[in-house]
Formats: structure tokens, C-alpha cells, sequence
């Protein structure tokens, strides 16, 4: 089901078209990675607005729930947490729901459709074997035509169920909807994709020894630089010189990711493809009609939309406006075995990293974390100050300016002390003790060449002159706060 390219109107787009084992299930297609952000949808002129999240230990984030003590949103999916688990109980379950009949993705303009099509698969009678699901749904002669429209054209009217069908064949088919996206989600559970495999789980089993350099890494991971604090691996954090870990190591295989959500100041990426998706496509359909007016603001987003299923939740809107999901930092460093490395000069397979893709290494990854506060511009991305080399010595001002983690930004970390971090992170990568599957399918080329704190610079492109945010994106209630979003 995850590579069936017939879950799409155009029966040319799969789950797996944006998320390939080679690269931890994550963006497969390095020119992506580098330019447009986004993976084209079902109609190859739509994509949408954020880097592809990795399939791996996505099941083992809880519905998402607000704890009262902490003030802080946990758990869900997707980088600004829309996909809740509220009716499933898994939000993994629900995330695999959403690409099928996304307007940018797979495209489908009715849940309907993966009934439909699933009804045609090779595979039904697994499927119905195994979930006992009901295909005996009386499909009325046009279900072929409206599942080969993409989501959003015009003839629909703005209808998200265009196929008419009885209350009791729409219970069948959202029945068979909802399989869908739990056997989606066993197959993300499954230790084909998370399997606990690394380096770094040899060396909680006994079975492998750091090196001085993933020592060094490790040891400043859960110190000076902080990141435990959220990528949480099972110790206490000992930030000060000379402190001690005094904690008890959980018992537990640490999953490197505390489920919250935060703001991490990046600045908007004019290389997002959503921003120039302006005008009506050949269905009638705009995607973005707000151009550069539109800014992500991730969980408050959501909260503020038709979506969110707890109107309790609307009132914490302002204090999360930016904020976008902790992923874990497993397999963030997974590459093609033929591309061994992140990191150029390589040779190196170009991934993208955080929400919007504005970083392309763990170099840049680290020392943007590192510097953030140190290097800040009062400048969009593309107009560093004459002198100034951005990402280097050049962060320009964040897209959300509220609600911005404070707690990383200028962590003092010497250049040797980022790479130690990164040839850490190395360490978390799946595989090592057991191969990983199908890791060996990329067919296209290494890259070669730069240097990774540079690195995809020359991909760089100004940022056009601003316009206010939309009314309609940041002037909903409850108003970002405590400062206008620019």
C-alpha cells in the first residue's frame, strides 16, 4: 500500500514517491531537497510547503494532548501536529490518512476514492482478510471520473465528498479509510522501519564502543549543547562545566524526541514551492492566492483552522504560533550506502533538514543552533550584508518572531565541538547491527564537492520585497501575539 501509485487520481504517485527507505523515509530526490522544498503532488504543478518527515518511530507519538503543567502541546503528527489521533487513537494511523486526499499530495477529492481504488487492488483480499472490511459499496457510475480529478477543481464546488453515495455505503468507505491508514501505520511500526538498530543501540546493549569523536559528540549532546533537553535520550543533562550526570539511564530504548513542539527562529525560505502557486491551475484550483503574504505558523495554525477537534485548545493559539513538531533525531543522518555522508564534500547525499528546508547539512543544523543569537540580521534570506556569508556568520530574522526557544541560539560550541555533535548524530542511524531494507534503491547520483557549512548556498535566491502577512492567515482570532507577525 505505501508504493501503490494507484492512491492517487492520476495513478502516478505513491506514499513512498516522498518518503524512500535510502533516506530514512524521508525526502528521496536530492534537486528537491536543494530547490523546491516540497515533492510535486498527483498534478505535477502543485507541492506543498514543507520538507517530507521521516516515516521512522512515527508510531510512537501519542494523540496529541495540551499538559496543563508543562503549558505545552505533546504528541500528534506532522511537523505542526494536525493529524491528532483523536479518532483512531493513533496519530500515526491518522497522518497516513491525510497525503491520499491532500490537494498538494496525493490528491484525491474524496476519502471515498481510497475505497474505491483499494476495492480494484491486487491485494484486496489480504486486506479484506485482515480487517474483515466490507467493499460491497454501490459506486455510482461517475466514481471513476471524480477519482481521476485532482482534490480542489473547480467542478466540485469545494465539496470534499463530490461522490454521492448512501449514509451506509459512506460508513463502508470511511470504514475502509480508516484500515488504510492503521495498516499504514503497522508498516511503520514494523522493524523494517524502526528497528532499533544503530550504532548507538549497540553501545546501550554493550555490544560497541563509542569512538573518541561520538564520545566527545554524545557527552556534548547531553551537556553543553542542550539537545537532550528535547531530543531526549534517557539521561539527565548536564549543562554546566564540570557537572555531573547523576541521573539513572531510563530503562528504556530513548526515541530521541520529547513529542512537544517549538520555534526554532528559522527564517522564511523563499525556495518554498507554495509561494508561487498564485494563480488558478487547469482545474480551476489556487493554491496559495496570498503569494508571499502567506507565513507558516505552524501549530497555532492548525489550532486556529476547521481541524482542530478540542475548542479548548483555541486559546493557546498566540503562545504556539511558529512552533512546528520535535522530530526524533533517529535516521536523520540515513543515507544510500553509495553516498555515505550528509555531508559534503562527500561524496554526499543532499538532504534537507527542519520544516521549510532552509537547512541543508548537520553542520549547518548544529551551528545554527549554536549561533542563531550570535550572528541575527535584520534581513530575509538572500540579502546577507556585504562580508557576511549566510548560515556561516548570517542568520537572517525568523518568519514567526514569537514564542522562539530560548534555550538554544548561542550555545558557545567551538567548530571541532559542532562536528563532534554531528558525527554523533551519525551514530543514530539504523542499520549498523542489522542491514536495513531496501536501503540500496537510490539509482541517482552522489554529490561531491564544498563544504558542509555551505553547503546548497549556491541554491540560494533573494527573497522578494515582503507584503503583510495575510489577513487571512494572521489576522484570525485569536491574534498572534505578543508582537504582529511581520
Amino acid at each position: 500500500m505505501n508504493f501503490d501509485q494507484n492512491i492517487s487520481p492520476f495513478r502516478n504517485e505513491a506514499c513512498g514517491f516522498c518518503h524512500m527507505p535510502y533516506a530514512g523515509f524521508s525526502g528521496p530526490i536530492p534537486s528537491v531537497n536543494l530547490t523546491m522544498i516540497a515533492y510535486p503532488g498527483t498534478f505535477r504543478y502543485r507541492a506543498g510547503k514543507r520538507t517530507a518527515q521521516r516515516y521512522t518511530y512515527s508510531p510512537d507519538f501519542p494523540v496529541l494532548e495540551y499538559n496543563t503543567t508543562q503549558g505545552a502541546f505533546f504528541g500528534g503528527n506532522f511537523w505542526d501536529g494536525h493529524s491528532t489521533g483523536y479518532k483512531l487513537q493513533s496519530a500515526d494511523a491518522e497522518q497516513a490518512q491525510h497525503p491520499p486526499v491532500d490537494t498538494q499530495e496525493m490528491g484525491f477529492p474524496d476519502t471515498a476514492c481510497v475505497a474505491f481504488r483499494l476495492s480494484k487492488a491486487v491485494y484486496r483480499p489480504l486486506f479484506e482478510l485482515v480487517w474483515g472490511a466490507d467493499f460491497h459499496i454501490r459506486w455510482p457510475g461517475s466514481t471513476e471520473k471524480i477519482c481521476a480529478s485532482p482534490g480542489g477543481a473547480a467542478r466540485f464546488g469545494g465539496s470534499a465528498t463530490p461522490i454521492p453515495l448512501s449514509p451506509e455505503d459512506r460508513t463502508k468507505a470511511n470504514n475502509i479509510y480508516d484500515h488504510w491508514g492503521q495498516s499504514i501505520s503497522k508498516y511503520e511500526r514494523s522493524n523494517r522501519l524502526s528497528p532499533f538498530t544503530s550504532k548507538f543501540d549497540a553501545f546501550l546493549a554493550g555490544k560497541y564502543t563509542l569512538t573518541p569523536d561520538e564520545t566527545a559528540g554524545y557527552n556534548l549532546f547531553k551537556g553543553k549543547a542542550n539537545c537532550n533537553s528535547c531530543h531526549l535520550d534517557g539521561r539527565s543533562t548536564a549543562l554546566t562545566p564540570g557537572e555531573t550526570d547523576t541521573g539513572a539511564a531510563a530503562n528504556t530504548r530513548p526515541l530521541f524526541t520529547c513529542f512537544g513542539y517549538a520555534n526554532e527562529g528559522l527564517p522564511l525560505n523563499p525556495r518554498v514551492a507554495l509561494f508561487y502557486q498564485t494563480t488558478a491551475d487547469r482545474f480551476g484550483f489556487t493554491p496559495n492566492p496570498y503569494g508571499f503574504g502567506y507565513r507558516d505558523l505552524g501549530l497555532g495554525a492548525f489550532l486556529r483552522g476547521p481541524s482542530n477537534p478540542n475548542s479548548q485548545w483555541v486559546q493557546y493559539t498566540p503562545t504556539s504560533d511558529g512552533q512546528m513538531q520535535t522530530s526524533t533525531a533517529r535516521n536523520v543522518a540515513m543515507t544510500p550506502p553509495q553516498c555515505p555522508t550528509t555531508e559534503s564534500p562527500g561524496p554526499y547525499f543532499q538532504k534537507e533538514f527542519f520544516h521549510n528546508g532552509y537547512i541543508k547539512s548537520l553542520k549547518q543544523l548544529v551551528h545554527f543552533y549554536n549561533t542563531r543569537d550570535v550572528y541575527p540580521f535584520k534581513v530575509t534570506s538572500g540579502h546577507c550584508p556585504e562580508g557576511k556569508t549566510e548560515k556561516v556568520d548570517c542568520w537572517p530574522m525568523p518568519e514567526v518572531p514569537n514564542n522562539i526557544d530560548m534555550t538554544v541560539g548561542n550555545l558557545g560550541l567551538i567548530d571541532q565541538e559542532e562536528n563532534q555533535i554531528v558525527t554523533f548524530l551519525q551514530t543514530l542511524t539504523d542499520g549498523f547491527t542489522t542491514p536495513y531494507p531496501d536501503i540500496n534503491t537510490f539509482t541517482g547520483q552522489c554529490m561531491t564537492g564544498g563544504n558542509a557549512s555551505t553547503q546548497g548556498n549556491e541554491f540560494l535566491i533573494p527573497t522578494p520585497p515582503l507584503p503583510p502577512c495575510a489577513p487571512a492567515i494572521c489576522g484570525e482570532q485569536p491574534l498572534p501575539a505578543p508582537h504582529p507577525v511581520p
